[in-house]
């Protein structure tokens, strides 16, 4: 099984074990997620029998140290199954905020002791994770969260609310961003780790959203939730710190998804376009659709390498953090174009959810918002424009 390509541009980022680890990839979302999306999607959530299944198979949290359960590998693991699940269009298993965000954090900045607690139950998929930051009042900007963390004999008390939570009804584990010192601005907050189950915590009612319908979302309260001073992650006032140092791999992976997603879908339409006759004539015959699947694949190549050197570059220690704006900024606004065009070369099944195409139309909306909206992206580059600043 060889990595899909842009059309004379062979990928040169992966081994030949890539090759084998896409193949059982490709056969596990085939076989065991493909099948059944319909129905979790029905339901609002995936069941957990699917996170154990793929710690079974090795294929979460692949970059963690094998003495945590992963594998010693590099982030081409998670862009090789980011990919395959992207090709079958499962946006329900929230896997890869658990591979590509929470275990991060945990094996950077977590004790020894957090470390073998957390992460091989987090490998193996017996623990869902979620990271908790956006608020009701405060959506991208980070610095002004009102959730707090009081100190208390022994630890803190959590209380506030979180909103957008992805892996919020089924997480049995939460990073929760909370202000220690609310008149510190950014050096006030810190970053705790919340067990489902503790006092005071409960989980709200699950979001309904236009797409993304399969991947659980929910909102969450603490209420004085208490939890000791081993709930801290990294340094007390650090958090922000560490939220910033861990974007560029969140960005990179919604932009590795994105790409994937254009590459589907122009495959898909091709396909139902040369199946398709209006007027006695292959759709795909007519100049303007040619012409508009032609600019199309010639977009979506580009980003394919821009996205192949950014993976790169991480792979190395070099992706900075403009960088990884650029590349998110880019690929979900190609993503959107990709998809409505696609969408209006199906015709009226375009719009109908059967089809695989307006699903992802939907599903792909959320990508220009969530890891920093697309305006912070914008915000981030112009703030490189002098002096090369990041």
């Amino acid at each position: 099984m060889i990595a899909p390509s842009p059309p004379g541009i062979p990928r040169t980022i992966f081994e030949p074990e890539h090759a084998t680890l896409r193949d059982a990839m490709r056969r596990f979302c085939e076989r065991e997620i493909a099948p059944f999306h319909d129905a979790w999607e029905a339901q609002g959530v995936v069941p957990r029998a699917i996170w154990r299944r793929a710690g079974e198979l090795g294929f979460l949290c692949m970059s963690l140290p094998a003495e945590y359960g992963g594998a010693d590998a590099d982030f081409r693991a998670s862009a090789v199954f980011s990919e395959e699940l992207a090709r079958v269009g499962a946006t329900g298993p929230g896997f890869l905020l658990q591979t590509d965000i929470v275990a991060p954090y945990i094996l950077h900045y977590g004790t020894a002791e957090q470390k073998q607690r957390w992460l091989p139950p987090l490998a193996a998929g017996e623990l869902i994770s979620a990271i908790a930051m956006s608020e009701p009042g405060a959506g991208s900007d980070l610095a002004g969260i009102k959730t707090r963390a009081d100190r208390v004999d022994g630890g803190y008390a959590i209380t506030g609310a979180k909103t957008f939570i992805t892996n919020g009804v089924l997480a049995d584990l939460i990073v929760v961003v909370a202000k220690t010192d609310p008149g510190a601005g950014s050096r006030g907050v810190t970053l705790f780790v919340v067990e489902r189950g503790a006092p005071g915590f409960s989980g709200g009612r699950p979001l309904r959203k236009v797409g993304l319908k399969a991947q659980d979302t929910a909102e969450l309260t603490f209420d004085g939730v208490r939890v000791g001073d081993d709930a801290v992650l990294g340094a007390v006032g650090g958090g922000f710190k560490l939220l910033m140092s861990e974007l560029a791999q969140e960005r990179l992976s919604i932009a590795v998804t994105a790409v994937a997603v254009c590459e589907t879908a122009l495959e898909q339409t091709i396909a139902y376009c040369a199946g398709r006759e209006a007027f006695g004539e292959r759709v795909l015959d007519f100049q303007n659709t040619r012409f508009t699947l032609a600019t199309l694949r010639a977009q979506v190549a580009m980003a394919r390498v821009f996205v192949d050197r950014c993976i790169e570059l991480h792979c190395a220690g070099g992706l900075d953090a403009t960088t990884a704006a650029m590349a998110k900024l880019e690929t979900t606004e190609l993503q959107f174009r990709v998809l409505d065009a696609c969408v209006q070369l199906h015709g009226g099944y375009g719009y109908m959810l059967e089809y695989p195409i307006a699903r992802a139309w939907a599903d792909a909306r959320v990508a220009r918002i969530y890891g920093g909206s697309n305006e912070i992206m914008r915000e981030i580059i112009g703030r490189s424009l002098e002096g090369g600043r990041s």
